[in-house]
């Protein structure tokens, strides 16, 4: 999707797209304040170009000019009680210097679409109590629900 009065656009990663994929986990370093998970042990190219060649992944980036904008990693989650899937939103950022100018929202609008091509029952996102910003572009677009998260420790 291209706009010339929004001034970005936002593009599906493919396996050839390893630097925009590169430049999206710096970013979400950033935004996330969050530099160990992001930057300790990044995936070799031969995992990053199979992730991205996987159909059920899904990777957007917004794009001003050359520059990684903003993004967001997505995954189909396909489920046994219907022939259906689900889409999960696992990382959504827009870097400091781009924000308020609609990138969230598009690349959201644009995922929305790849879930309806592939008929996906739902798009769902997990926001922190804290992040109002986030709270406040998902109501927009949403209903909120009010749930637990647990992160589960597996040992071997």
């Amino acid at each position: 999707m291209q706009s010339s009065q929004r001034g970005f656009t936002v593009n599906a990663l493919t396996p050839g797209d390893l630097g925009q994929l590169r430049k999206l986990n710096e970013l979400f370093a950033e935004a996330f304040h969050d530099r160990e998970t992001y930057r300790c042990a990044p995936p070799r190219d031969a995992y990053v170009r199979e992730l991205l060649a996987d159909r059920h992944t899904i990777v957007l980036v917004g794009l001003v000019d050359a520059d990684v904008a903003g993004g967001l990693v997505a995954y189909e989650l396909r489920k046994f009680e219907q022939e259906r899937s689900e889409i999960y939103i696992y990382d959504l950022a827009v870097g400091e210097g781009y924000r308020r100018r609609g990138i969230a929202s598009a690349l959201l609008e644009r995922l929305c679409r790849i879930a309806t091509d592939r008929g996906a029952s739902a798009v769902f996102v997990q926001a922190d109590y804290v992040d109002e910003p986030a709270i406040a572009l998902y109501e927009k677009l949403g209903a909120r629900e009010e749930v637990l998260h647990f992160d589960i420790r597996c040992t071997p």
